[in-house]
């Protein structure tokens, strides 16, 4: 069976007024997934950058919301994260 696992840089401070939210870099990311690949020993199909907007937004339900929005009149904010796509044994 195909499954993902996400690793998305979290929200290391929130924002604030005059202060935009500050995140871990995409390295941590890079990091924590090496370590996920390490603990789990899974098939790989494939690794991934995704870039989608507003996945922190509190109206969107993060790297796996199916619809995200962006509009030209109010700021958007993009954000980087790995996802990896491997196979598993479907009789388990």
């Amino acid at each position: 069976m195909l499954q993902f696992q996400d690793f998305v840089p979290k929200m290391i401070a929130a924002p604030a007024f005059l202060r935009s939210a500050e995140f871990e870099t995409f390295e941590a990311a890079l990091a924590a997934a090496n370590h996920w690949l390490h603990q789990n020993q899974v098939e790989v199909v494939n690794v991934e950058t995704v870039v989608l907007p507003n996945i922190w937004s509190r109206y969107e339900e993060g790297s796996t919301d199916t619809e995200l929005g962006t509009s030209g009149e109010s700021p958007s904010h993009w954000h980087q994260f790995i996802r990896i796509w491997y196979r598993t044994d479907s009789t388990t």
